[in-house]
């Protein structure tokens, strides 16, 4: 992935932390390849002001409006339930395409097989980038991952859209500064854009998203002491259940962190689904995953983005106290105590595997 890639992020009407995953994720992780936002509703404000992190980088009401920043790129700054490409934004992408922007996008509409847009862009010179798009020859899973020495642990979670790519990459900057060679699997399209590669297993089809998942483990593990793979959906998600189910059984981790929003107690957008305790859902979550590797939640990762100071500490040690294992939000504060949680699991792993040897 270059660079050099210097995006206006569009995100028209959507510009958020929670509505805008892709936009807000590539500022607050490579916020130099972000130069300006396109989100008319917040017209002159910052990055800063609506997020809360991301410092001046400019929102703008138009297209035309973001050139005097240098974009080279346009980013697609959502990724909406259904990955579809919202009509109202084909003229932008047309415009983008035409002033010579390439085009980065992670929807499940993939816009270089649109007909017209694609004609453009090949007329242009312009390249159009589809993050989901996944490679061929996928295989199936094997059980590979079990020959590994690389410590594999996956980021689960209690719904979609709770801090399972955020809290990996907060590990992954934990690990690296206590000296670990660390490798993060992206599995989902913010985090291919982040890290520059992997597969967004929720465009696989079904009987091979473990094997996209075993691969990426393997890839990731090949120079790395302790893999962190991308986790997506939930067990108890009744639309997306089924990717979590494989990147469990295709990574075959030795442990899992469990994520979690304290404020949110049914699924978003399924408000019939009550979220379970966390100790009910650790202990789920461990049963999938002994029948091919006993896997245990080492820790909790809270994303409390939407309480104050005082109610995060709380709902913190509520977790820790529920749980009986160190939890803390590792966005909002210092990771470490899940690091080091992750750290003395891998020191136990070596050990045994001297012993054994």
């Amino acid at each position: 992935m270059s660079r050099d890639l210097k995006f206006v992020a569009l995100a028209e009407g959507l510009f958020g932390p929670l509505t805008s995953k892709t936009a807000a994720s590539c500022i607050r992780y490579t916020p130099e390849r972000v130069v300006a936002v396109l989100d008319s509703s917040h017209a002159g404000e910052t990055a800063q002001d609506v997020l809360g992190f991301g410092g001046a980088i400019p929102i703008v009401a138009s297209l035309q409006e973001s050139f005097r920043f240098g974009p080279n790129a346009l980013l697609i700054g959502i990724a909406p339930q259904g990955g579809k490409l919202p009509e109202s934004w084909r003229d932008t992408i047309r415009s983008a395409i035409e002033q010579k922007l390439d085009i980065w996008s992670g929807l499940h509409t993939f816009i270089s097989e649109d007909t017209e847009l694609a004609q453009i862009a090949a007329a242009s010179g312009v390249e159009i980038h589809d993050l989901r798009k996944p490679p061929g020859q996928i295989p199936v899973s094997r059980g590979l991952t079990r020959d590994t020495t690389a410590t594999i642990v996956l980021t689960v979670g209690t719904d979609c859209n709770i801090g399972k790519m955020t809290s990996a990459l907060q590990l992954r900057d934990g690990l690296k500064r206590i000296g670990r060679r660390v490798a993060f699997a992206g599995t989902g399209q913010t985090g291919i854009l982040i890290e520059g590669w992997g597969i967004s297993v929720d465009a696989v089809v079904a009987d091979f998203i473990g094997g996209a998942a075993e691969q990426l483990t393997l890839d990731a593990a090949k120079e790395a002491d302790i893999v962190l793979v991308e986790g997506q959906g939930s067990l108890i998600h009744p639309s997306y259940s089924g990717v979590t189910l494989g990147l469990m059984h295709g990574s075959l981790p030795h442990a899992m962190v469990m994520c979690a929003q304290p404020s949110r107690t049914h699924l978003r957008n399924h408000d019939w689904v009550k979220i379970p305790p966390l100790t009910d859902l650790i202990r789920l979550h461990e049963t999938m995953a002994a029948a091919l590797r006993p896997a245990p939640v080492l820790a909790v990762a809270l994303n409390t983005y939407d309480l104050s100071d005082a109610e995060a500490k709380k709902a913190i040690a509520r977790a820790a106290e529920e749980t009986g294992l160190p939890a803390t939000d590792a966005v909002r504060y210092d990771p470490a105590p899940i690091v080091d949680a992750l750290e003395a699991f891998h020191q136990t792993r070596l050990s045994a595997s001297s012993v054994s040897a």
